[in-house]
């Protein structure tokens, strides 16, 4: 089962590094549905099933995330000003979140996850058409939302991209800046996160053999040897597409990832 598992991830870690090339995302809103279904093949109890797979996931995306931003790095899709003074609190807010989700139920982060992800889909639909400029808003409204987008991506199991792509296009940031500050961010949601995750579970004497904490190593492996792979593939094809077009796949995978979660 442990090798299924494993099998199972290197195929899931393909299609999670081209969508964090593509849409600045770690791959989390895959990952945590997947694992969900694959832990317990494995002998993960139900009771933390939830906080197993978001723990995984995070650490999983710490190399998706990185070889993403580094690719982006190379494109220039980084501004560097804009988003160092956002990584250091959504670092804080991932950590302080991994140790919320560590005293919430399974259900209730299943539930939270579902909603988060209707919400972000409708959002993302509501506004493709869109096209009014916008200017930055002051810093601290910007560090506030980097802390929140920290906490609700720790708790989702994902890098951070979800929300802070839409919320800086709003903002008006070009969508390509946008995703190349998420892929930043998501390093250090990803890191602080999974480390949250570790500590958390480190003492709990229900987890698989290979877990450290909340992560599960045959699984993470697995997603990572096949994301770092494709991660630069993704990449250029963000560099090559239209603006409206990654609107518009970034609003049909969150709407996808929705309805698998409500009736899956």
């Amino acid at each position: 089962m442990i090798l299924t598992v494993l099998i199972s991830c290197i195929a899931l870690g393909s299609l999670v590094g081209f969508l964090a090339g593509l849409l600045g995302i770690g791959g989390g809103l895959i990952i945590v549905p997947a694992l969900v279904y694959l832990l317990p093949l494995v002998g993960v109890s139900h009771e933390v099933v939830m906080p197993m797979a978001l723990g995984t996931s995070l650490g999983a995306i710490v190399i998706t995330s990185t070889v993403a931003a580094l690719a982006h790095h190379r494109q220039k899709n980084i501004p560097w000003q804009l988003a160092r003074q956002l990584m250091v609190l959504v670092a804080l807010g991932a950590l302080i979140g991994a140790f919320i989700a560590n005293a919430l139920s399974s259900e209730a982060l299943t539930v939270f996850f579902s909603f988060v992800v209707m919400l972000l889909a409708v959002y993302m639909l509501l506004s493709i058409k869109a096209s009014k400029e916008r200017s930055l808003p002051a810093i601290y409204v910007l560090q506030a939302l980097s802390f929140t987008t920290g906490i609700i991506s720790s708790l989702m199991g994902i890098a951070g991209g979800a929300i802070l792509v839409p919320s800086l296009s709003f903002f008006g940031v070009p969508v390509r800046h946008a995703i190349g500050i998420a892929t930043a961010c998501g390093v250090m949601v990803s890191l602080f996160g999974s480390i949250g995750y570790i500590i958390t579970g480190f003492s709990l004497p229900n987890l698989p053999e290979w877990s450290l904490g909340y992560l599960y190593f045959p699984a993470l492996l697995g997603i990572v040897l096949s994301s770092s792979i494709f991660a630069p593939i993704g990449v250029k094809y963000a560099s090559k597409l239209p603006i409206k077009t990654l609107k518009k796949f970034f609003a049909v995978f969150l709407i996808v990832v929705a309805i698998k979660m409500i009736f899956g």
